[in-house]
């Protein structure tokens, strides 16, 4: 007999860095039971999050289970991408007990939520819930300007000040959108900081939400999944800054991708990093760099000045190719000035 139940989503949305590859991995390590799969929508054409869950794939999410979608926001490829992908991952030998989607951190929630009332999927999956993450250090230095009033009093004295800027478009409308919201690293904001942080969110949601720390990814399943949301039926209350608009772009963001030579002193890139950070403004870098001498490739994650690095397995047979993905506001990011901050840097050092 055919399983009449519908099968439940997590939507998992945040501001670029804000964790959300770190929470999935957790989730993965802690499945309850669940049989999982995972649909990662990157943004720009190197699968660096798809492949760290990859790497974490067990009898519960086996690799089969883990799906990228790298060729635009789904929500943008609904027909092409997202609708053929999820029927596909419903059609696996085991059905999946809840699929987990990670947008790409420039996604809009809203749109991607539309897609579900489909025909083709509608009557078959739900999505039980949206959470998003942010970062609570970032979000406590006001970063997202949830005063309104502020901004508006300061943009009436100022006519060269915008009210908003694309990238408070993005985290507005993800806490817009949630049912849930999670202050990643607050390890790193402290105590004063995801006080702060959860004021700012607060003043910013249209309706009261739970918020709470998390660091590391660490945090009771139970409290993340399991919400029977059934969010496609709550469009009404979940305001967007771009409702009645037919579409949306991305063209404020740009992505590029950066290949380097090996490198043999990490923290020159490191530094390299941190200036396009400082003086170009660049939003995000991420991928995996060949360090000479090393076996294992080094995974970087970086957020503003902000870097991560470890070594995450063997090259093995796989060449050994760096890659950066490198994303920005589109008027920041300029190629030859970024490649001429990261080439100098890994070839001296």
């Amino acid at each position: 007999m055919s399983d009449l139940n519908k099968i439940p989503v997590t939507v998992i949305t945040g501001f670029l860095g804000a964790g959300k590859t770190t929470l999935i991995r957790h989730l993965m390590q802690n499945p309850q039971g669940k049989r999982l799969a995972v649909l990662v929508n990157e943004f720009g054409s190197v699968g660096v999050d798809g492949d760290i869950l990859k790497s974490c794939a067990d009898e519960n999410c086996p690799v089969e289970n883990i799906v990228e979608l790298a060729n635009g926001c789904i929500c943008c490829t609904v027909a092409d991408d997202f609708i053929p992908t999820i029927e596909a991952l419903m059609a696996l030998p085991q059905r999946p007990d809840h699929i987990l989607i990670e947008t790409s951190g420039l996604a809009l929630p809203k749109p991607l939520l539309k897609a579900f009332d489909w025909p083709a999927i509608r009557s078959r999956i739900t999505v039980d819930g949206v959470i998003a993450l942010a970062d609570a250090e970032a979000v406590a230095a006001g970063r997202f300007a949830p005063d309104e009033a502020a901004v508006e009093a300061q943009r009436l004295a100022d006519d060269s000040l915008d009210h908003e800027t694309p990238l408070s478009e993005v985290f507005e409308d993800q806490i817009s959108c949630a049912d849930l919201v999670l202050l990643s690293k607050a390890d790193l904001a402290g105590a004063d900081g995801v006080a702060a942080a959860k004021a700012l969110i607060e003043a910013e949601a249209p309706r009261q939400l739970p918020i709470l720390p998390m660091e590391e990814g660490r945090i009771d399943p139970k409290v993340v999944l399991g919400l029977n949301a059934a969010a496609e039926d709550d469009l009404h209350s979940r305001p967007s800054h771009h409702d009645g608009a037919d579409d949306h772009e991305h063209d404020d963001f740009d992505t590029i991708v950066i290949e380097l030579p090996e490198v043999s002193d990490p923290e020159a890139l490191n530094a390299a990093i941190v200036r396009l950070a400082r003086e170009q403004k660049i939003l995000r870098v991420k991928g995996y760099v060949a360090v000479t001498g090393k076996p294992m490739r080094m995974l970087v994650q970086a957020v503003g000045e902000r870097i991560r690095v470890q070594y995450d397995r063997p090259w093995g047979d796989a060449p050994r190719v760096s890659r950066l993905v490198v994303i920005g506001e589109h008027d920041d990011v300029d190629p030859t000035a970024i490649r001429t901050v990261l080439l100098p840097e890994a070839q001296e050092a």
